[in-house]
């Protein structure tokens, strides 16, 4: 490449693309520089004031601060000659002056400990400060600030990064200190356990308090590690599990395409369930005699008042027999399943290949009906796939991000994290009737009457529409049926929708051409967009909104359903609903199910299943005799079971 700038880096000529670092390029030529306020994580910018990194210039009067510095042409760059080193180990004795002895570290194999070893600083000439008292008031990350160096990695993991906005600096000189909040204990602070700050400390002044004893001491637990993803929301988080014995002691983020290392509370803490007592590790069969209620009284810490415990085996036979007589006796139509958006793509399509296969039926589906199946249905009618368009962090790209209908920072926290960020540097338009956490950091929050979404929507269309703002080639060039919704959306003015969504025509046509002026505007929305009566309307608008833009198809552009479970989309996918068979194939489509049939080798019900809500309302109607459920909970999640 013509603009890779050439310099010398310890009497070799290297190579530096543009705005590359000192520290960098040295890294891809495996040259160590310490390093300690200096973090090679995604969205980590150098902040250079802890001096571990320093490496001389030649003609320089002072050394260079290396996370910081970028080379110039011609540049004569020593990170190992005595100068440069004498430095390093300098900064280094002063940092270890003020450390716990490392015998009774907090992480015994912190960054810290990792370059004092590497520099051969065990001990300092210097006095030491007062310690702070241990802060341990918070349930999952306990805080040492004894050995807090002051490299402000965890205050740019909270604010910049994860953009919580908690952790600050307090105070001046030998009395500056990190707090949280007004100087609060961490536990009452509103920090909101993300665990980024742990993730991100080089000393272990902040740990999982799983990995210290009741003294701070680190318990130097040698963990496996496992790389998987996260069971909770629809994020799509990528992580690793460390674990002993079997047991879970810590999890921390990986770079995946959609977390970039970040997690919320719920993936790096929520993981006791695993071992919780209540969690069931044998089959389990109800006594004779004992009634089938709703309102029975059952221990969840002792179901043997109601159970007993079986084999595999006699659980199996009991369950397969049970579903086997039903399907003879009664019918295909009487059996139904319940799969689950939390398993995976492979459980997913075997279960569906199992009610369809064994039971003889389509009534098979998922909490998808419950959540996104309104956005799926206008999915596939106006883009032709019920997927999203773009991930997460295409936020970066965007100039304008719409987030209408959902609660991002409650619900799916990490996708949060950058929207926030996206706000600092572009347009956040917020649409919610509730004042979500989100508003803080919204450039517009339209806070719209409850069920006003399409009159809204409708109203900003028109200004679109009517101003010429819409992009005519793509419009052409890549839809149908546009004369149809300019005739229709012509009374829906900002003016006379106003006094129906609560929003003032000025907004209105403020939002509609910030949109659609932007050179990359992306939409996000969640259930309270979907879960509506009119909810396929709602989303019909959206689609709209971007295609007459040209709003997709380019970086930081596009359509983003936020998915409530992680795997709702890969479920659908696998044929976990009632009307399609695996890859969106219609089961009554005699030509695509024939496909299928000879794949599996048998014949499959031609006809359309019950959804989760019709399958309840035939259970009501003693139509649905036996049900299989897998990894749901409808007693728990599905209303007026």
């Amino acid at each position: 490449m013509s603009d890779m700038i050439k310099f010398i880096l310890n009497g070799n000529e290297v190579e530096a693309a543009p705005g590359q670092t000192i520290w960098q390029v040295a890294k891809q030529h495996e040259v160590e520089i310490p390093h300690l306020c200096y973090s090679p994580k995604p969205d980590y910018r150098p902040d250079g004031n802890c001096r571990a990194c320093m490496v001389e210039i030649e003609g320089e009067r002072v050394l260079a601060a290396s996370c910081l510095r970028t080379p110039t042409e011609g540049m004569k760059v020593i990170t190992d000659n005595h100068r440069a080193k004498t430095a390093q180990k300098m900064v280094m004795e002063l940092l270890v002056t003020d450390q716990p002895a490392k015998d009774v570290a907090h992480e015994k194999e912190s960054r810290f400990w990792h370059w004092s070893d590497h520099l051969e600083v065990e001990s300092s000439r210097f006095e030491p400060r007062i310690a702070h008292e241990r802060d341990i008031s918070h349930p999952a990350m306990h805080v040492a600030l004894d050995a807090c160096i002051q490299c402000n990695l965890c205050v740019r993991a909270c604010r910049e990064v994860q953009v919580n906005d908690v952790i600050g600096m307090a105070h001046r000189g030998a009395e500056a200190k990190i707090v949280f909040d007004f100087d609060d204990a961490m536990g009452a602070s509103t920090c909101v356990a993300c665990g980024e700050c742990v993730q991100a400390c080089p000393t272990g002044a902040l740990m999982e308090s799983s990995r210290v004893d009741e003294n701070g001491v680190d318990r130097q637990i040698q963990t496996e590690k496992t790389e998987s993803v996260c069971p909770y929301c629809g994020v799509g988080c990528q992580l690793t599990y460390e674990t002993k014995d079997n047991v879970i002691v810590s999890v921390q983020g990986r770079d995946g395409p959609a977390n970039s290392n970040r997690l919320c509370v719920k993936g790096r803490f929520g993981f006791d369930y695993v071992k919780h007592p209540h969690r069931l590790t044998k089959p389990l069969i109800r006594l004779d005699g004992v009634e089938k209620k709703g309102d029975m009284d059952l221990d969840p810490a002792n179901p043997f008042t109601h159970f007993r415990e079986a084999s595999w085996e006699e659980a199996l036979d009991l369950a397969g027999g049970g579903l086997k007589t039903i399907r003879d006796e009664k019918g295909s139509s009487a059996l139904a399943g319940f799969g689950s958006a939390k398993c995976s793509n492979e459980e997913a399509y075997m279960f569906q290949k199992l009610v369809r296969t064994g039971f003889g039926t389509n009534n098979v589906d998922h909490c998808t009906r419950l959540c996104h199946a309104s956005s799926v249905a206008a999915l596939l009618e106006g883009v032709g796939s019920g997927a999203v368009s773009a991930p997460f962090n295409a936020v970066k790209d965007a100039d304008c991000v719409i987030v209408i209908g959902a609660n991002p920072i409650e619900n799916h926290p990490v996708a949060a994290t950058f929207f926030k960020q996206a706000a600092k540097n572009g347009t956040l338009i917020v649409m919610d009737p509730r004042g979500t956490a989100l508003k803080r950091h919204a450039t517009h929050m339209l806070q719209f009457k409850p069920g006003a979404d399409v009159s809204m929507l409708n109203a900003i269309l028109n200004v679109i529409i009517t101003e010429g703002l819409v992009d005519e080639e793509y419009v052409a060039r890549h839809t149908e049926g546009f004369e149809n919704l300019k005739n229709h959306i012509a009374e829906f003015t900002p003016e006379a929708m106003a006094p129906i969504c609560g929003i003032d025509a000025d907004t209105l046509r403020t939002v509609a051409r910030t949109f659609a002026t932007s050179k990359a505007s992306i939409i996000f929305w969640g259930m309270g967009v979907s879960q509506h009566i009119h909810g396929t309307d709602n989303a019909r608008c959206l689609i709209a909104l971007s295609l007459i833009t040209g709003q997709v198809g380019r970086p930081g552009t596009g359509l983003h359903p936020l998915r409530g479970q992680n795997n709702v989309q890969g479920a659908s996918d696998a044929g976990l609903i009632p009307m399609m068979l695996p890859d969106y194939r219609l089961v009554d489509a005699d030509n695509l199910r024939s496909a299928f049939e000879d794949a599996w080798g048998t014949t499959l019900d031609p006809n359309r299943g019950l959804t989760v809500v019709e399958i309840m309302h035939a259970i009501h109607d003693d139509e649905i005799h036996g049900m299989y459920i897998m990894g749901e909970n409808p007693a728990m999640s599905d209303p007026d079971v």
